[in-house]
């Protein structure tokens, strides 16, 4: 079994070089987080989940939660890790500070939560849910909201979850039901919400739902939902806990994977209501609860990049290490390990160049989000933030698409002990297979790219991104990929033809466009995957002619970049000509006859 090293500089280099830290830290607010300090929160975030986290992961796979008389108790050693967590201050790194937080940028937060997503994907559900809401109050709850639970949720105190789903209303939120119904300064809130990631559990005081309902006069549609927070137990006027809220965990479910994180169905208002507090404006609820979905689904874009590096990482110690045959063109001799074996390095390397095309262009967006916020100058934060509306739904459903197949090359190295759960490879693939499917399945994604960010605005940013790709690759004319230069112009020449197509076909015949939507995501994602790959052989190039050059880090980051080119790139073109063909093939078969 391997344990987990967190990839600090591969992370480092994504952070520096490519996401522009030094452009992060000249923002107001974010001074503190220069290189010295963002490498110290790296190593020392790495050690945390080597040592407390990733010995946790296999156990709690085998063991999950467990659920007796409405109570949820975590797996054996979540409670004392998670004490050992919030005592270090890990929950609170990008709260804000009024709040105790240390108020980090995201381009810091959000890799230390690559890193706890590596080492125990369960654990780290809480924390990230937590963050969501934390968000969401912050920009949408009033001030005594703020100041009674944020504290609270900054220091890890108590926990934080999103309800949405329903038994009847799965991704299409119109159908909510759930009511809420004005009594005094509160609500009661009756119905019933599933698929609840730690809805109900051990770890802390209190939790808190943010909760989608429907107030009495709502209109129908999603246009009649409010969002309110309902705690697990109702704050006094202290603050401190106070009685039980009426919910009930009712089930938890039996999944695939993530056994050690609970996934709840819970009850609300089964015998008086359970009290709840609106948040905002009446029927905005869900234009608030975007705000966390979108938080989340960035972070759930790095869960699919941290599972990706967990299995590369478990691969590459089973192929140094597992004895099998002689070198291709050797009769006699010792028998080698299997790295040797030229179609296990080019898994390997597939893994490898995958993982980290995806964990820069995922570093991009977070730096993205940082600038959409703090940047002095407004137009400017505009720009960025039109900017991560595009990236959101590509880092989210190509990242956690991506990862299933890397996880997949996983378990095939592993050969027939890939197979077998004693192996370890088989758990990373489970895990990985949520990840396009919660926060939104990757077709959602696809029509929120081509719908909301492409077509709504007739290509504007993207086509921007695109000019900002034909600047890298017209660099690499005489650079270390100088023989992959074509393969990149032709994927970005893909993906032009393909914007355009979507551009020019949205407004007629928007389901033409949906047909299509994935296979445009994918190519937005391998085409930008190759455009930051690009950059990153420039500058390890570059950093090559320097004395003190990191020689093994750099060729095997330019070894990876030319991988990529010259392995993933191909296979936009071929992507490009689906999108801009193949949506009259999709609706061909009427639903009636297959």
């Amino acid at each position: 079994m391997s344990e987990y090293a967190a990839p600090v500089k591969d992370m480092l280099f994504a952070i520096r070089e490519l996401a522009g830290l030094s452009e992060v830290t000249a923002l107001p607010g974010c001074e503190e987080a220069n290189a010295e300090l963002v490498a110290q929160v790296l190593e020392e975030a790495g050690k945390f989940a080597r040592d407390v986290l990733d010995p946790l992961n296999r156990q709690s796979d085998r063991e999950g939660a467990r659920l007796a008389d409405g109570k949820v108790t975590a797996p054996q050693g979540f409670k004392a890790a998670y004490q050992q967590f919030v005592e270090a201050g890990w929950n609170g790194l990008g709260g804000q500070p009024q709040h105790g937080g240390q108020g980090l940028p995201h381009l810091v937060a959000m890799p230390v939560e690559e890193i706890w997503s590596s080492a125990c994907l369960s654990f780290c559900l809480g924390p990230m849910l937590t963050s969501g809401v934390l968000e969401a109050l912050r920009i949408h709850g009033s001030r005594e909201q703020q100041d009674l639970y944020c504290p609270k949720l900054t220091s890890g105190e108590w926990c934080g979850t999103m309800n949405l789903t329903e038994p009847q209303a799965g991704s299409d939120l119109s159908a909510v039901r759930t009511r809420a119904v004005p009594e005094g300064d509160h609500y009661r809130i009756q119905g019933t919400k599933i698929f609840i990631t730690w809805g109900e559990h051990d770890l802390a005081e209190n939790i808190v739902h943010l909760v989608l309902a429907r107030t009495p006069n709502a209109p129908e549609g999603v246009k009649g939902i409010s969002l309110f927070i309902v705690p697990k137990f109702v704050p006094k006027a202290d603050g401190e806990p106070g009685e039980r809220n009426d919910i009930r965990c009712v089930s938890i479910e039996h999944k695939l994977g993530i056994h050690g994180s609970p996934t709840c169905v819970l009850a609300y208002g089964d015998e008086k209501g359970a009290i709840g507090y609106r948040v905002g404006e009446e029927n905005r609820g869900l234009e608030y609860m975007f705000t966390m979905m979108n938080h989340a689904r960035l972070g759930v874009g790095l869960e699919g990049i941290a599972l990706a590096e967990r299995a590369y990482q478990h691969a590459l110690e089973y192929a140094k290490t597992r004895v099998q045959g002689r070198e291709i063109g050797q009769r006699s001799g010792d028998r080698v390990t299997i790295i040797h074996h030229p179609d296990v390095r080019r898994m390997l390397l597939s893994m490898k160049a995958q993982t980290e095309a995806m964990r820069a262009l995922a570093y991009f967006a977070a730096a993205l989000l940082d600038r959409s916020k703090h940047h002095p100058d407004a137009a400017q934060r505009r720009r960025d933030q039109a900017m991560l509306d595009l990236l959101t739904p590509v880092v989210k459903g190509w990242c956690t698409e991506q990862a299933i197949e890397i996880a997949s090359t996983g378990v095939q190295i592993h050969g027939g002990m890939g197979f077998i759960e004693e192996a370890g490879a088989a758990q990373y693939l489970r895990d990985a297979r949520i990840t396009t499917i919660y926060e939104g399945t990757t077709g959602i994604q696809a029509n929120d790219l081509v719908g909301r960010k492409v077509g709504a605005e007739a290509g504007a940013t993207a086509l921007a991104l695109i000019e900002a790709m034909r600047g890298v690759e017209s660099k690499l004319e005489a650079g270390p990929l100088a023989d992959a230069r074509g393969n990149l112009k032709d994927a970005i020449d893909g993906l032009e033809q393909a914007t355009r197509w979507i551009v020019d076909s949205f407004p007629r015949d928007a389901k033409a466009v949906a047909a299509v939507s994935v296979p445009y995501l994918k190519l937005f994602g391998t085409v930008s995957g190759g455009w930051m790959m690009a950059r990153a052989a420039l500058i390890a190039s570059e950093q090559l002619k320097q004395p003190d050059a990191d020689q093994d880090f750099l060729e095997a980051k330019l070894a990876t970049a030319r991988f990529y080119a010259e392995h993933e790139l191909p296979k936009a073109p071929a992507l490009a000509r689906e999108v801009i063909h193949g949506a009259a093939s999709v609706l061909a078969l009427d639903p009636a006859k297959f």
